[in-house]
């Protein structure tokens, strides 16, 4: 790779941080782009493997001073990219659209069975493993997640997310076909297998399609993704079940998914991996194994088993034994599913303790609310879902705020401890509705309720990637999230328990010498709900007053998990979050399983959300003053697009580039009258001192980016975040798109340069001074 422009020996010192080891200046790179396929196909090895993150496209600053930009197509290796008219190319934006609905289905199913449960049940019986119809999708996308990730890097994501599509739908399919209880379980766990590799390979894929620069906005896409499925799940859950029939909740994937499984064969081209992982295939069926046990334990004990039976003994000394089995394993694992050495960092630990509570909280709720509203309230399946909003609404609109807040300040512990009182009086406030509750003191319950989640599940991510070192901090995230994951799946199990538990014992003293009409029971009671209309309206209201009890009490039962968690927030130690980790990510917030990402695509995707938030006139005002500078932002613009190029015509960089022609001059002529660029002909080429200005600029860009990544940027940094803010660095210098060539096969050769495009070396600059002033 070749580079262009001047390299300034490091100074070793940069302003405001004191003194530390130098690294080469990496930036200004070449735009050749001979080598990309043009078919957009899978590249050679060796080129695949600079090719991680997409092509460069407009980076921090990359665009116009005055807001504008330009972009080049991702199609090629690292750094380099193929110019376009405008955005993102067509293929790629319809490639990004695809992966969204992949990721609808897999979103969507975390929330659209909520509504339908009361009536399948109904159908098909089995009241008491209601929860294993949401616990299983769970459990086997969360111990797919980490397979499909690396299976991804290994053989090409594109070939694994069809895989993971065609998976899901055939999932999907058998679901709308069971016809008892054992058969939706046992495809819910296949949807589940599917549903997994949609999720991680969706996101995966998008840092293929897109540069840096880009990725935080488009995976910002699927966050808002999962904020609209927590929405619209429930209402389309109760639509579905109210005018088709309960079925349709899992057919509606077929024609979405199909949609998406052609677009990708047809318009889906990005490169095949070089990465090779040794993958823990024995270490994720372990932890599998592990929650799939205690599962059954919560969800079995006291109800189709007895505590003592030896059923429940058994199935609670196999999970240990697979829990010493597991943690002897994971201690040789080459690339462990879940390194243990995370555990003795004391942060983490208890915020995968809070994050296991937030998910148990969470889930056993919102499955078991809309039996209450449909049952009990006697509510459709259609208003059930609407009377579940107050929750979500109250769930968004906390979880952003607080995410804003620390973004803003830094400062994060109140939101824990809030978050957890929150929550635990939330419950208490819930076990208190019954049968004669009025809409508007559930959709209060509610509220308080989604409230207090909100506030925990936005940060618990943000402080445990504050306190990790950067090679862990990919798969820290995921491993917040996996014990998010386990308390959802445990959670919905308990509340299944206690639920079904209490149901049959209120019920039988709800009735206890009540004379029943010919084939109703007790025990069909318990099974389906709609026994309830064939009962004398003189016993309605008790058995009506035992659901509702029954429900209720799983709520005051999760209350001291909650009060556990809000404990335990009380001893986590709050440092101040670095920079980099105050951009928060809505699908690592709202994902029912782990969130896959390396550490160096959580930092591109981090750096990309925090640029955004600086505008584009923004980014140059402040390196100009970090440089020491008075000049106009489109003057400091101009000087780095002349230094990457050699020379600048400003009619044609006004063309190419979409800024004002009359800016581009004014920033022409400051950059002459301060004695920074001089006229060759009808180009404008950098003096001497613009040279140094240019270089400085530079320097001052890359030196901001270092105060984002705090202590991840020391003596010891690694070489893909050297390569990250380079990469991000040389964006900031122009895009191929502004290249000042000519239209045609022949590029003019400028006086001094020794390749069209390279502009000639001159001698190194004098040390800078601390500080230097041009007039505008």
């Amino acid at each position: 790779m070749e580079w262009t422009g001047r390299k300034r020996k490091p100074e070793g010192v940069v302003r405001g941080h004191g003194r530390r080891p130098s690294a080469p200046r990496e930036v200004c790179m070449t735009d050749d782009t001979s080598h990309v396929p043009a078919d957009g196909g899978d590249e050679p090895a060796h080129v695949a493997a600079d090719a991680r993150a997409g092509a460069a496209s407009t980076a921090d600053g990359a665009g116009g001073p005055d807001g504008s930009e330009v972009r080049t197509s991702p199609s090629g290796p690292r750094g380099q990219g193929v110019p376009v008219a405008e955005g993102v190319p067509g293929g790629v934006m319809v490639s990004i659209g695809a992966l969204l609905l992949g990721m609808l289905l897999a979103a969507l199913d975390q929330t659209i069975v909520s509504t339908a449960l009361p009536t399948i049940v109904s159908e098909l019986g089995g009241l008491e493993h209601l929860s294993w119809v949401v616990t299983a999708y769970m459990l086997a996308a969360t111990a797919a997640t980490p397979l499909w990730g690396k299976l991804g890097d290994q053989y090409g994501r594109k070939r694994l997310f069809q895989t993971a599509i065609v998976i899901f739908l055939i999932g999907s399919a058998l679901c709308g076909a069971a016809q008892d209880m054992p058969q939706l379980i046992g495809f819910r766990a296949l949807q589940g297998l599917g549903g997994g590799g949609l999720m991680v390979l969706s996101m995966a894929i998008v840092g293929d399609l897109v540069p840096p620069r880009e990725r935080g906005r488009y995976q910002g896409l699927f966050g808002a993704v999962f904020g609209a499925t927590s929405v619209l799940g429930p209402l389309l859950g109760g639509l579905f079940t109210e005018h088709l029939s309960w079925r349709w909740v899992f057919y509606v994937n077929l024609p979405v998914g199909a949609v998406a499984l052609l677009v990708i064969a047809a318009v889906l081209h990005i490169p095949r991996r070089a990465e090779r992982h040794v993958i823990d295939y024995l270490g994720t069926f372990l932890i599998a194994s592990v929650a799939t046990c205690l599962v059954l334990v919560a969800s079995l004990g006291g109800t189709t088993w007895d505590w003592d039976s030896a059923q429940i003994i058994g199935l609670s000394v196999l999970a240990v034994l697979l829990v010493v089995v597991f943690v002897a394993v994971e201690r040789r694992a080459a690339e462990p599913v879940l390194p243990l050495k995370l555990f003795r960092v004391r942060t983490f630990t208890l915020s995968a303790v809070i994050s296991f509570v937030v998910g148990f909280a969470m889930f056993g709720a919102m499955t078991y609310l809309p039996t209450f509203l449909q049952v009990v309230k006697g509510v459709s399946p259609t208003m059930s879902g609407v009377h579940m909003l107050p929750m979500v609404f109250g769930l968004l609109l906390s979880s952003t705020l607080s995410g804003q807040i620390v973004s803003r300040t830094g400062r994060w512990k109140v939101f824990p401890v809030a978050g957890t009182a929150v929550t635990t009086l939330g419950l208490l406030l819930l076990h208190q509705l019954d049968a004669d509750s009025g809409t508007g003191e559930t959709s209060a319950y509610l509220l308080v309720f989604g409230l207090g989640l909100g506030l925990v599940m936005q940060v618990l991510v943000l402080v445990v990637q504050n306190a990790v070192p950067y090679e862990d901090l990919g798969v820290a995230t995921s491993g917040a999230t996996f014990f998010r994951s386990i308390g959802a799946s445990f959670g919905v199990a308990v509340f299944g328990t206690v639920f079904a538990g209490h149901l049959g014992d209120k019920l039988t003293g709800a009735l206890d010498g009540a004379a029943l009409p010919s084939g109703v029971s007790v025990d069909g009671l318990q099974a389906d709900p709609r026994e309830i209309a064939r009962l004398p309206a003189s016993l309605r209201p008790s058995v009506l007053d035992a659901y509702a009890s029954a429900i209720t009490d799983v709520f005051v039962y999760a209350a001291p998990v909650a009060l556990l968690g809000f404990v335990l927030a009380w001893f986590l130690r709050e440092d101040r979050l670095r920079a980099s980790v105050t951009a928060p990510d809505a699908t690592e917030t709202l994902a029912s399983n782990p969130v896959e990402r390396s550490s160096y695509d959580e930092v591109c995707r981090a750096l990309s959300v925090l640029g955004s938030r600086e505008g584009r006139r923004d980014v140059y005002r402040k390196i100009t003053a970090r440089a020491g500078y008075d000049l106009l932002p489109a003057t400091s613009w101009l000087l780095l697009r002349i230094r990457r190029y050699g020379w600048a015509e400003p009619a044609v960089l006004a063309e190419r580039s979409t800024v004002p022609l009359d800016v581009i001059m004014a920033a022409t002529r400051q950059a002459e009258e301060s004695g920074l660029a001089r006229r060759d002909g009808i180009d404008l080429v950098l003096t001497d001192a613009g040279h140094e200005a240019a270089d400085r600029l530079a320097t001052a860009r890359e030196d901001s980016l270092a105060e984002l990544l705090g202590d991840w940027w020391g003596p010891d940094r690694p070489t893909d975040l050297i390569r990250l803010v380079g990469e991000l660095n040389s964006e900031l210098c122009g895009s191929d798109a502004e290249r000042p060539h000519d239209d045609g096969a022949i590029t003019r050769r400028r006086p001094g340069a020794t390749t069209a495009g390279t502009p000639p070396t001159p001698p190194p600059p004098p040390e800078a001074p601390s500080s230097t002033s041009v007039s505008s």
